[in-house]
């Protein structure tokens, strides 16, 4: 079968429990803000999918699919504050550098993602808040809430983008109410982070993908709609 065949019939279910067996490849995409169109999309492989975590692992070389403004050059090259408010398009690029894991408890309000150096030597974990994962049959689906935490390895911290935050509200992509709740759900990260709680304490970067993994390939469906 292709990737597309089992991406679209949600095959390899560990045991029939709903749950993704280790190695099976799925999505990993955000919607816009304030909107149902996909803007991000990233083929990532199950490392672990349980009741307690999700866990992906997002290869070096990966095709996926980001946002860029509508004449196709960087979001990040225009000012913070028009960044919002010009017409945007996607493309297609890949992923350069060392891969990326991804985990996500369930019905949290953030992710949490691990960095290495190449070589394996790492380099940080990164707390992005975002709405709770919604999963379907090819993988799951999020909102970005733009207030990101950068962890170092001697359990330092600090935001990041609060610039854009700021900017994302006075754009009217987010209600005060919103930010209000991403601010607290921020807070309450911080205080896991202080706690050293799961799953900074869980030793993931000491983990290393399966060398037979191939790369997951991007389907040409990658913005169908979430079933």
């Amino acid at each position: 079968m292709t990737a597309d065949i089992l991406l679209s019939q949600g095959a390899g279910r560990d045991g029939g429990t709903g749950h993704w067996a280790p190695g099976e490849q799925v999505l990993w995409r955000y919607r816009g803000n304030g909107s149902d169109a996909v803007h991000i999309c990233r083929p990532v492989t199950v490392v672990r999918d349980d009741p307690e975590l999700l866990a992906v692992w997002m290869a070096p070389g990966t095709e996926c699919v980001k946002p860029v403004l509508a004449d196709g050059s960087p979001i990040h090259h225009e000012p913070l504050e028009t960044r919002y408010l010009r017409p945007r398009t996607t493309c297609v690029d890949r992923w350069w550098g060392a891969g990326v894991l991804k985990l996500a408890r369930p019905d949290e309000p953030w992710s949490v993602w691990l960095f290495w150096e190449q070589g394996w030597r790492f380099k940080n974990w990164y707390v992005n808040l975002e709405e709770p994962l919604r999963r379907w049959s090819g993988g799951v689906d999020s909102e970005d809430h733009f207030l990101d935490i950068h962890v170092t390895p001697d359990r330092g911290w600090q935001w990041r983008d609060e610039d854009e935050f700021a900017q994302a509200q006075a754009a009217g992509l987010m209600t005060a109410a919103t930010a209000e709740r991403v601010r607290e759900a921020g807070r309450r990260a911080v205080d896991v982070i202080g706690a050293w709680g799961r799953p900074f304490r869980d030793g993931w970067e000491h983990w290393r993908p399966n060398p037979a993994w191939p790369v997951p390939a991007l389907p040409v469906d990658w913005d169908r709609p979430a079933r």
